[in-house]
């Protein structure tokens, strides 16, 4: 639902967020009234179908969690807009902020009176026999999963054409540093600064124990060959499967020309986001617990 903006010179908001999950609607609902108070909505999507390429704002609010920035991110396509999560998910690591932080930092973000940081996107190009397939932009990673009949997959990988290694394992991703608090840390690997310029390739269960995550520079271009899928293997992007394997296939990643821009509210820095989500919180020193082995020692 689009309507057009009463003024040329108020604040451009979009609202966006699956109206179908648990308390998005109803929070869209609620505090519409107080952000047309000091800017227009000139845009309101509750199926996150509708494309945000041509949508003139300048600020898209997504409701929900992290899943639905993702998919926010891919229907904005090549014309990013500054974009901010409010939490109605679990865990949130792009949707920070709660609803109630929102209404706080209202004013300032109805003025314009705040900050983005530009995060990497990729383009995944699916080339089979020496033909593009498939491309999608992408903001999490790219990954390659071995599938059923979940035998050892061997991935190739290139960089700027050269042979690295051949992965054999269950899969391969390959993550940017705003994904790799997501499949990528679930896979061991390191978790990178989300404004670094830097891609993560972290192997999938690898048969070889020596193989190991490796990071290296975006304006490189990432090749994944395989020659021998199994009927199952798949390639992923954000979550969302866009293609079967077959032999041969070579799968392209590189740096995107888009940038994600995320809106960054004060009082939610990047080690805060990380000590609260993965809960490092950690004790004082002297302070005693029942049971405490160290309940001895001095403070």
């Amino acid at each position: 639902m689009t309507s057009s903006a009463q003024s040329n010179n108020r604040f451009r908001i979009a609202l966006v967020g699956y109206g179908s999950h648990a308390g998005v609607a109803a929070e869209i609902a609620r505090v519409r009234p107080m952000i047309e108070a000091l800017a227009d909505v000139v845009h309101c999507d509750l199926t996150l179908t509708q494309s945000l390429c041509d949508v003139n704002v300048d600020l898209l609010l997504v409701f929900g969690g992290d899943g639905s920035i993702l998919h926010a991110a891919k229907l904005m396509g090549y014309q990013q807009k500054p974009a901010l999560g409010v939490n109605l998910g679990k865990l949130g690591f792009l949707a920070a902020i709660l609803p109630d932080e929102l209404l706080a930092a209202l004013p300032d973000l109805c003025a314009g009176r705040f900050k983005t940081i530009d995060h990497l996107m990729f383009e995944t190009r699916v080339i089979r026999d020496g033909q593009q397939i498939h491309s999608q932009l992408g903001l999490n990673e790219t990954s390659v999963l071995a599938g059923p009949p979940f035998s050892i997959l061997d991935v190739q990988l290139l960089i700027n054409g050269e042979l690295v290694t051949t992965y054999s394992g269950d899969g391969l991703i390959i993550s940017t540093p705003v994904g790799s608090t997501a499949l990528n840390l679930s896979a061991g690997g390191p978790i990178l600064r989300k404004d670094l310029q830097a891609f993560v390739i972290s192997p999938i269960n690898p048969h070889t124990l020596t193989n190991r995550p490796v990071v290296d520079l975006a304006e490189r271009e990432y090749e994944l060959v395989i020659s021998h899928p199994n009927a199952g293997t798949a390639v992923v992007v954000d979550g969302q499967v866009l293609c079967n394997v077959l032999p041969g296939d070579r799968i392209q990643v590189r740096q995107a020309p888009a940038h994600f821009k995320l809106v960054e509210i004060a009082g939610h820095s990047y080690y805060r986001t990380l000590r609260e989500k993965l809960g490092w919180g950690g004790s004082f020193r002297g302070e005693l617990h029942s049971g405490d082995a160290r309940a001895g020692r001095n403070p």
